[in-house]
């Protein structure tokens, strides 16, 4: 049966020891799409991709590819790679001979491989390393190695499992930008799961937003940022208030939110704190009638002080109204 998605998940469904892992997930992947799993620990991420690989076997529902049904079909037969936060190389062996090693196991003349492994190397910008081991080659590197090597052979579709989990700050953000550059270029599926929601942002073309073995919401970047369907994808992704007014579940983004000394607002409350992290100053606030509230902007400090009454309020549109 022809189809213009390239993966399909039909009532997936996994429990491990009797507690259930996934409960009963849909998913239309598109070709050359970039996709996202993003959630908490234990939300079922992982379990989603090795089901999708071929590594754990669904107790019920199925797996499409390209419109076949390969739920039961061993992982070396699905086209599809997977990409881990350890990077999986084999230390022994050289970049060349990591990279060229499916194409090796398959039989594959070594000029062909040579000349495929050039390629790799010139795509993920490592020329010049074919001789270098592993342990020689830096984090950031060494990712590369192994996305070459799972691209190689032209995949169906590429899983990535935390990637750059292992990395720090300046290198993850800088291969964030070099990870989409690639998939992009090559046109390959890539389906990515991470924990970190500005990760999730940043490059996807749609995110997964998973709880409890369920997609809690499912949409491009600024429909789960901007218009989060739930109490919990307005908390999860981004930084939003939850409060309530007129009857109503509103979300309303820490960024949002206007503070004005002595004035009158949708809510009124007094300063309780102050903080800086991440190039935003935090001010916490204290309401009557819906407990703190943070906003947030750019800045290292602000006149507020602690102890000082505040008018709260938004901007039309801003505030969104989910489900708890």
């Amino acid at each position: 049966m022809k189809t213009d998605d390239i993966l399909e998940l039909r009532g997936i469904k996994k429990a491990f020891g009797g507690v259930p892992v996934l409960n009963g997930i849909d998913l239309k992947v598109r070709q050359g799409e970039f996709i996202t799993l993003l959630g908490s620990s234990g939300c079922g991420k992982t379990t989603t991709l090795r089901i999708i690989s071929g590594l754990e076997t669904p107790d019920s529902g199925s797996v499409l590819l390209e419109g076949a049904d390969v739920t039961g079909a061993e992982p070396d037969k699905r086209g599809v790679h997977t990409v881990f936060q350890n990077y999986a190389l084999f230390p022994h062996m050289t970049v060349e001979a990591n990279i060229g090693y499916s194409l090796k196991i398959r039989g594959v003349k070594k000029p062909q491989i040579k000349a495929r492994v050039k390629e790799m190397l010139e795509l993920v910008q490592l020329e010049g390393f074919e001789s270098r081991m592993p342990g020689e080659l830096s984090g950031g590197q060494r990712q590369r190695v192994a996305i070459a090597r799972s691209v190689i052979d032209s995949p169906k579709v590429l899983l990535l499992d935390e990637p750059l989990g292992a990395l720090d700050l300046q290198l993850r953000r800088m291969m964030q930008v070099e990870l989409k550059r690639l998939q992009k270029k090559l046109g390959i599926t890539f389906i990515y799961i991470t924990h970190d929601q500005e990760e999730a942002l940043n490059m996807s073309d749609r995110i997964a937003v998973m709880r409890g073995g369920l997609f809690e919401q499912l949409g491009t970047p600024n429909e789960i940022y901007d218009h989060p369907k739930t109490a919990y994808v307005a908390r999860f992704v981004g930084s939003a208030n939850i409060l309530t007014l007129g009857g109503k579940c509103l979300a309303v983004r820490s960024e949002a939110l206007e503070l004005k000394k002595d004035a009158e607002g949708y809510l009124s409350g007094v300063v309780c704190e102050k903080s800086f992290a991440g190039g935003m100053l935090r001010i916490a606030v204290e309401t009557e009638s819906c407990g703190e509230l943070v906003a947030s902007r750019h800045g290292i400090d602000s006149p507020l002080a602690p102890g000082d009454t505040v008018g709260i309020s938004w901007a039309d549109g801003a505030a969104v109204e989910v489900q708890p």
